[in-house]
């Protein structure tokens, strides 16, 4: 019984803060160079993010894109389809977010809504459901023939570690925009949830474009290990431009500056 609950408390044992911050600012420097890599050599990817909510897939998402330029690598996160888009192939609303050459492109949620609160909550019929199944395949295959590097994550939080994110959502005011009532009812329906999530692994764990599955109990040890396996999965080199010179400032004969009483600026109240 001992060795069990040291084991037990062996697995909860969290990072050092300063040892995190360390390790994310080297990881952050590596998805620097990937990012001109990706920019130099005209690479398409797409990184799924999926889970249940409360998973921490935004926290990863924002320490991603923390330093990388929002016109190479931007975020998708689509909000609920239009009537018109209802009436559209379900893919359809995805495709334009799609990157062109030499961007990434990061969906917080995707497609997979359909395998997912769409068919737990009943917002899809089971033909529609069906039907996703058998075509989600083969639209990841051809996503994956056009040139695009397709990466899947799941992010697995156990209901006790939900439940704990979820009242802290309650409490602080900063986070209480995050809980919705449709997460309400996502922890009223857990076991649904697992059922449609192992069906949809079922269907779509593919050789072409395979589900990766990140522990995200503890929020930063799932940071750090999903970006490592992210750098990993996508072979690429340091091109980073050499150091530039800035040029000297030109004089400025001619120039007068307008009246700074003709500017309206902002009032400065800080510092008190």
């Amino acid at each position: 019984m001992a060795k069990k609950d040291e084991h037990k408390k062996s697995k909860v044992k969290k990072i050092n803060n300063k040892v995190y911050e360390k390790e994310l600012l080297k990881l952050q420097t590596e998805l620097v160079k990937l990012q001109e890599w990706v920019k130099r050599d005209g690479l398409k990817i797409v990184v799924v993010f999926e889970g249940r909510d409360a998973a921490g897939k935004g926290g990863v998402i924002k320490r991603m894109t923390q330093h990388l330029s929002p016109r190479i690598c931007r975020v998708a996160a689509l909000p609920s389809p239009t009537e018109r888009q209802k009436t559209q192939w379900y893919f359809q609303r995805y495709v334009p977010h799609l990157p062109a050459a030499g961007e990434i492109v990061l969906f917080d949620r995707s497609w997979y809504n359909r395998a997912g609160v769409e068919r737990v909550m009943g917002f899809c019929t089971d033909d529609e459901y069906r039907e996703f199944l058998r075509s989600c395949p083969e639209f990841e295959r051809m996503l994956v023939r056009s040139g695009i590097i397709l990466i899947k994550y799941w992010f697995s939080v156990s209901d006790e570690e939900q439940d704990k994110r979820f009242h802290s959502r309650l409490v602080e005011p900063l986070k209480r925009w995050k809980l919705s009532p449709m997460d309400l009812q996502s922890r009223s329906r857990w076991a649904e949830y697992s059922k449609a999530k192992d069906e949809m692994f079922a269907h779509t764990d593919i050789k072409q474009a395979p589900w990766y599955v990140v522990n995200s109990d503890i929020k930063k040890h799932a940071r750090l290990n999903c970006i490592s396996h992210f750098l990993d999965l996508i072979p690429y080199e340091d091109v980073t431009p050499e150091k530039i010179k800035l040029p000297k400032l030109e004089d400025a004969i001619g120039y007068v500056r307008p009246p700074m009483s003709d500017q309206t600026f902002v009032p400065e109240i800080y510092p008190e």
